[in-house]
């Protein structure tokens, strides 16, 4: 499949976590930098937020999660994702995330993580540089 047009990313809100606005700051900047951005919305499950992508032939995810179950949700997206053979698509993410979990996600296979207060720049420019890399 050529890689064409702009690069599609899915933004999403897994668990029970009820605070969007740093998915929503991250998803206008993205759009604002030309890319395309499927937002899902509160309370997404690990299976919504696969289907979404693969069925919007994104390119990323990416997770934005304060709850605290960031390592049972980043597992299960990528888990599906494998299962679906779709492993290609990029996860990242960003929220409330203890430095020590930081360096397991990235071996489990979170291409990034995104820290409180990182600049939204910084995010744009990673999606450039690593997403279809």
């Amino acid at each position: 499949m050529g890689v064409s047009g702009p690069i599609r990313v899915v933004v999403a809100k897994p668990g029970l976590d009820g605070h969007d606005r740093g998915a929503k700051v991250i998803a206008r900047a993205l759009r604002d930098a030309g890319m395309e951005v499927i937002y899902t919305g509160l309370h997404q499950t690990p299976e919504q937020i696969v289907d979404t992508a693969i069925q919007e032939d994104a390119d990323a995810i990416g997770m934005s999660i304060l709850s605290g179950a960031h390592n049972t949700l980043f597992a299960r997206v990528i888990e599906l994702l494998k299962e679906r053979d779709a492993s290609d698509i990029t996860v990242f993410g960003g929220g409330i995330i203890p430095e020590a979990d930081i360096a397991p996600l990235k071996a489990a296979g979170v291409a990034e993580i995104f820290t409180p207060g990182a600049p939204t720049g910084e995010v744009v420019t990673w999606i450039r540089e690593h997403v279809r890399a």
